[in-house]
């Protein structure tokens, strides 16, 4: 299983590549993981992304894909991957697309996790985070007990600020942004599969397989 993960914030992309990990063992990919790695590792890939990084500025894509590519041929990917966060652009999908065709590597599909901006809004205004254990609840879908402390260690709850409203529909004009384009340029490739993230997280994953297993 090869796929890409793409979807606004608030739409269980975390959730389902734990999901899918777990269940068929493959390597979950993060652009920030792999950035982090590479920066504590004192690469030069690493040592060049941290003079963007220090700078406030965007680390350049042929930063990453080179990162990318290291990744990419490190054998926990044997068995396939996930890619999560990465690409955000279509020149980085036209780049990304370059470099897989170089490595010999073929994308089962793109998962399009698809959830509208006000679903995606209340789920994460409602969440509130444990500041003595850090459990997440969430005021609506997972309260606690104990209203505004949390159940487990009774630890004072609170929401995170870009869990604030104002900062999520930021959040979610920037992806608007840049990954409408996207989808559409995966939707033309044939490799775009939309599924809608607003069910159940469980009916998602069966989601998810059906739609791979029909391209298989």
């Amino acid at each position: 299983m090869r796929i890409i993960l793409v979807g606004p914030p608030g739409a269980g992309k975390g959730t389902q590549a734990e999901k899918i990990v777990a269940k068929y063992g493959v390597a979950h990919i993060s652009t920030g993981d792999i950035l982090r790695a590479n920066v504590k590792a004192g690469t030069e890939l690493g040592r060049k992304a941290k003079s963007f990084m220090d700078a406030g500025a965007l680390v350049p894509d042929d930063v990453i894909v080179g990162m990318m590519r290291g990744r990419l041929a490190e054998t926990d990917c044997r068995k396939g991957f996930i890619l999560d966060g990465f690409p955000r652009t279509v020149p980085q999908a036209e780049a990304l697309a370059s470099l897989l065709a170089e490595m010999g590597i073929k994308l089962d599909g793109v998962i399009l996790l698809d959830v509208d901006d006000e679903t995606v809004v209340e789920r994460l205004c409602g969440r509130r985070v444990c500041k003595k254990c850090g459990r997440i609840f969430h005021v609506s879908f997972k309260p606690s007990a104990k209203g505004e402390r949390c159940d487990s260690c009774d630890g004072e709850l609170y929401q995170r600020d870009d869990d604030r409203e104002e900062v999520i529909r930021q959040r979610l004009a920037v992806y608007h942004d840049q990954t409408a384009p996207l989808v559409d340029y995966y939707g033309k490739s044939g490799l775009l599969l939309r599924i809608d993230a607003a069910e159940a997280g469980d009916k998602v994953l069966s989601r998810i397989e059906a739609m791979l297993e029909r391209r298989a």
